[in-house]
């Protein structure tokens, strides 16, 4: 099975989800590369986007590398809103997304993101400035709602359907929850029923199993997989494989792993630079143990310390002695 955005085909119907601080360009290019049906850049600011500030400009980076490039616009103000779609589209965008999901304070403090649930006239005028503004299709992520007594996600679906949006995404919490708790893909059916356009459901998928129960209890068209992928950029890819073969890629063995871990930390170094790519890569290094350890490939004491050893080196040369060091490790240990 395959989902249409608008005209454009795409791959597969597992989806890279958006993730500030962690789909920048080096993550989505393995994640692309591993058969994710679709990834999608971190959050962008509208009008940042548009004044060209260089880290909202590193953020919507991916022109000519992975395709479709989709661009996730964030705004309040139609104005910047529309110009953001149109400086995306310049940058080589052939999907533009709209934020409003994200449940971060700084973000819906400023009346952006899932805040935008709280006021669907205004949410809709932002959706209609976008549409309007872009010449490629438009897509909208939300949440459930607000909180539990504003569950308006099927109303803000079928208002952004009538105003144009080609896909929708629906994160089964509601802003309030942030993360806790159990994501409610049952309550993501009444959205799928409220439209005629695509429904991606999204929340806390991390396994072939969790995803059939998603699409059965959602009705959806279609999964996003968020922080599962945390370690695992193949992850997207390698769950569409198994739950449609032949539309992804296999899971990658230990050495491939080992091949990854380097590749994306020499990736950050050049996007970022050193200084900056040695803090960013950290937390990708901290997710890298972690799944060695989960896989069973290292206890959990050396674990421990090998996410020390790792964001603690202070130079490019000792993470990668570290890195060689660490799978050379999980090798080991597989083969005893």
């Amino acid at each position: 099975m395959s989902i249409a955005i608008g005209s454009r085909d795409i791959r597969n119907r597992v989806f890279l989800a958006p993730m500030s601080g962690v789909t920048d360009l080096p993550f989505r290019r393995l994640a692309y590369r591993f058969g994710a049906g679709l990834v999608v850049s971190e959050m962008v600011a509208s009008e940042a986007l548009v004044t060209a500030n260089p880290e909202t400009l590193r953020r919507a980076a991916g022109a000519g590398e992975v395709r479709p490039l989709v661009i996730q616009l964030a705004g309040r103000e139609e104005r910047w809103m529309a110009e953001g779609a149109r400086v995306a589209e310049s940058l080589g965008a052939d999907i533009i997304d709209i934020n409003m999901g994200c449940p971060a304070r700084k973000v819906t403090n400023g009346l952006c993101g899932s805040a935008l649930m709280r006021d669907l006239d205004h949410a809709t005028r932002l959706v209609r400035a976008t549409v309007r503004a872009a010449t490629v299709p438009v897509t909208l992520k939300m949440r459930l709602g607000w909180d539990e007594t504003s569950i308006n996600a099927p109303e803000l679906a079928r208002r952004a359907e009538a105003e144009g949006v080609a896909l929708v995404t629906v994160h089964g919490r509601t802003r309030c929850q942030f993360y806790t708790g159990r994501a409610d893909w049952a309550a993501i059916r009444a959205v799928k029923q409220a439209v005629t356009i695509p429904v991606i459901a999204n929340g806390d998928a991390t396994s072939l199993a969790d995803i059939r129960r998603m699409l059965e209890q959602s009705g959806a068209d279609g999964v996003m997989i968020g922080r599962g992928a945390y370690g695992r950029p193949w992850l997207p890819g390698t769950l569409a494989e198994a739950l449609d073969p032949g539309r992804g890629r296999p899971a990658p063995g230990l050495a491939e792993q080992h091949a990854l871990a380097m590749e994306h930390y020499e990736a950050m170094l050049e996007h970022y630079g050193r200084d900056m790519g040695l803090r960013c890569a950290r937390k990708h290094l901290g997710w890298t143990v972690e799944v060695l350890r989960d896989d069973g490939h290292l206890t959990a004491a050396a674990a421990a310390a090998w996410r020390q050893r790792l964001c603690a080196a202070g130079e490019p040369g000792m993470v990668r002695h570290h890195l060689n060091a660490l799978y050379g490790e999980a090798s080991d240990r597989m083969a005893a």
